[in-house]
């Protein structure tokens, strides 16, 4: 099983197969609007316009389980995201990333790299490394910014 045998809900409604992003790099993040780690939206952006000609993607999922930080419609939240950082990668429709109500992608993604907590994710802006071939190559903790995780992510880039 690789990730691109899940489907997701972007924040539009529109259904989104993952297999459409094979062959590229991915960063996962689970996300919130009202979280010390909101900032974190500017660096993503960066990464995200520095690195996307290489075939990288980010795809962020809102979630409202921690502190109830994400509180706001899926428009509401790509409204923010678009007027204060300027956000143009993927936003999928909020989710639950732990629990028994925890998106499948998410379920999938913490068994492949446990954490702190294990199987569970323990805050906003927690992120999954995934390779080319679909496979998790790492997790990085919240408190890891963009800016910090910019080499791992080249290093999957320049992978064949």
């Amino acid at each position: 099983m690789s990730i691109y045998d899940f489907t997701a809900t972007l924040g539009t409604g529109e259904s989104r197969p993952l297999a459409e992003y094979r062959g590229k790099a991915l960063l996962v993040v689970n996300v919130a609007s009202k979280c010390g780690f909101t900032p974190q939206y500017a660096g993503l952006q960066t990464l995200y316009e520095q690195l996307r000609p290489r075939g990288f993607e980010i795809l962020a999922f809102p979630c409202d389980q921690f502190g109830h930080q994400e509180p706001g419609s899926d428009p509401e939240i790509a409204q923010f995201c678009e007027r204060t950082y300027s956000v143009t990668f993927p936003l999928f429709a909020k989710i639950e990333v732990n629990g028994k109500n925890a998106h499948p992608l998410f379920v999938w993604l913490k068994r492949q790299k446990g954490g702190l907590l294990g199987q569970s994710i323990k805050w906003n802006f927690t992120k999954f490394l995934v390779d080319r071939a679909g496979a998790v190559r790492e997790r990085f903790a919240p408190t890891t910014t963009p800016k910090a995780l910019a080499r791992d992510v080249e290093a999957v880039l320049d992978q064949t």
